[in-house]
């Protein structure tokens, strides 16, 4: 047929019979492009279609869909943050939002957090790929341990770095990213940062909500500046608080301490954190914190040189240790030492703290000697109790009748030493029969005996701030009467000890039968009562048991982690 029969053909199928061959044409012209058009965008654009998805992005976000069509190269992406943020305000016993620059306020949470630009020689995904990945992501983010979901009043203020031409978007745009390159956008650092800030909303939360269930303890009374909060805290540390303990190091001076002596916490808690399988993590990049496991005991017994007064082989060997974790890993040049500790009982724990200015002012440092006038900041650092254990049972230590069966008013026995000690004792020693005061013991008579028998037991400083008294007197169901200068009391961060014992000035010794005279029964009785509740947080066990000194140390370690932010870009954010 010919080119006229061929046309007359395809007028026939879009045209009736009365119209003209000119028409025909025009209308074929017209028809044929319209269709094969169609049958194109049938052919190739999927069934579920994204088209609506892109053009209901804002205009940002598909420019961004369009630099993934037309790169070479996958990129991946940097978030930083800089502002304020939720932190556990321990003094207060509050959670509050306290701004970087130092002004307290309702200001934003935010990371600080930088990520390396990826780089992949596979070809990028086209620009509705992109977006049909970017959409399964939006699906799945809620449930992704890796994209944190925020409320409002934590929302973080994030910038993403790296896109074509040093682009910024904000996050609160959608943005179509390969969904590979969209997961690594948040470090194993992230991750981390992400857990902590949830355990911090959980905690502020636990203050207006109901009372939780704890099959072993419930902490409730008066003992606890906020019991509910704490207690939170303590279920979130159990939830995913992760120690990395350095395995550098050889003992006796490294992984290794006294066990059976008035430093005995230095060397148990080096030994039972050693051994232990649920906090310690083999993995350092999921650790919170990391320990420094040195012993200053040992480094007194075998480093330092008796008699010389030369404190630098201490010094040495503190700072030679940091150097070569330091120089082995990055954890420590990264956080400039704020996510590190070190646990000292020793009198001279600070001083070996004061090795390096990061450890003594970064540095998280659990110690018994908690002088706040020797540069002890309860902010950052920890108050732990000095125990003098004799054997790794407290078989024989704890016990006593109640209240009402004590007959003798305050007890004290030990050396003089210190500059509060003689003054006590010029003003009490055998001068009333109520304040039995004494240097040493009467023959016969039993010092554990004298404690039980007792309703208040006299805990002054000697040469250094802490003393084994306090927690005899609260094994002994005694209350404690703490007599000391410039001493945060163990666990003070979560423990009210105001409820539960009693604190007399040095220039308040000469009226302390006066003192304490004027305290009711009815208050005693409840001090007492408290005493034996508490005392559950400074008991030693072996192995440990939930709520006991060893979970309590690492409790106080957990409460100052939550009050800083660490990111890959060597920052801290503190309180």
């Amino acid at each position: 047929m010919g080119r006229d029969g061929n046309k007359s053909c395809f007028a026939c199928c879009f045209s009736t019979p009365t119209t003209s061959s000119s028409s025909a044409i025009k209308l074929l012209f017209f028809i044929v492009p319209l269709i094969l058009v169609s049958f194109i965008v049938f052919v190739l654009v999927p069934r579920n279609s994204t088209w609506a998805l892109i053009y209901s992005l804002p205009p940002s976000t598909s420019a961004v869909a369009a630099a993934a069509a037309n790169s070479s190269e996958k990129l991946g992406a940097a978030v930083h943050a800089e502002s304020s943020q939720q932190v556990l305000d321990l003094p207060s016993r509050v959670v509050k939002t306290v701004d970087v620059g130092g002004s307290s306020g309702e200001a934003t949470l935010s990371d600080s957090d930088e990520v390396a630009v990826n780089r992949s020689a596979s070809p990028p995904l086209s620009a509705v790929e992109a977006v049909t990945k970017f959409q399964e992501l939006n699906e799945t983010k809620e449930y992704s341990s890796l994209n944190t979901s925020i409320t409002d009043s934590d929302s973080l203020d994030i910038t993403i770095n790296g896109t074509p031409n040093n682009a910024t978007t904000s996050l609160n745009e959608t943005i179509a990213l390969p969904l590979k390159h969209s997961r690594q956008v948040r470090t194993k650092l992230d991750k981390v940062e992400a857990g902590l800030q949830r355990a911090r909303s959980a905690i502020r939360e636990a203050k207006n909500g109901s009372q939780l269930q704890d099959p072993d303890y419930v902490p409730i009374g008066p003992m606890y500046w906020d019991a509910k909060a704490f207690h939170r805290s303590y279920l979130e540390m159990e939830k995913q608080f992760k120690v990395f303990v350095y395995k550098e190091g050889e003992p006796p001076v490294f992984h290794d301490g006294p066990c059976k002596s008035i430093y005995s916490m230095e060397g148990n808690f080096i030994y039972k954190l050693d051994v232990d399988t649920k906090f310690q993590t083999k993995d350092p990049q999921k650790a919170h914190v990391f320990y420094l496991p040195f012993s200053v005991v040992k480094m007194v017994r075998f480093v330092y040189s008796r008699d010389s007064r030369d404190f630098s082989p201490i010094r040495r060997t503190v700072v030679d240790y940091i150097n070569l974790v330091a120089q082995k890993y990055p954890y420590w040049n990264r956080s400039h030492g704020a996510d590190h500790f070190m646990l000292a009982c020793h009198d001279w724990g600070p001083e070996a703290s004061f090795s390096l200015p990061h450890l003594e002012k970064n540095s998280i440092r659990a110690l018994c000697n908690a002088n706040t006038s020797e540069r002890f900041n309860p902010v950052k650092d920890v108050s732990i109790p000095e125990i003098n254990l004799i054997t790794d049972k407290l078989t024989g230590l704890m016990g006593g009748p109640s209240a009402s069966q004590r007959q003798i008013l305050a007890f004290f026995a030990g050396g003089v030493h210190g500059p509060i000690r003689p003054v006590l004792l010029e003003h009490w020693e055998d001068k009333d029969e109520d304040i039995k005061v004494h240097k040493y013991l009467p023959r016969g008579v039993n010092y554990y005996d004298m404690m039980r028998n007792s309703k208040y037991c006299i805990c002054p400083s000697g040469y250094e701030v802490a003393s084994p008294r306090i927690v005899e007197a609260l094994y002994n169901g005694c209350v404690p009467v703490l007599i000391s200068k410039s001493y945060v009391a163990p666990f003070s961060d979560v423990l009210r000890w105001k409820s539960f014992s009693v604190t007399v000035s040095v220039d308040d010794i000469p009226k302390l039968k006066e003192i304490l005279m004027n305290i009711s029964t009815r208050q005693y009785i409840r001090m007492q009562r408290r005493v034996l509740q508490v005392r559950r947080h400074f008991e030693f066990n072996s192995p440990p048991k939930r709520y006991d000194v060893f979970h309590m140390i690492l409790h106080s370690v957990w409460l100052r982690r939550l009050n800083v932010r660490i990111t890959d870009d060597h920052g801290v954010v503190a309180n």
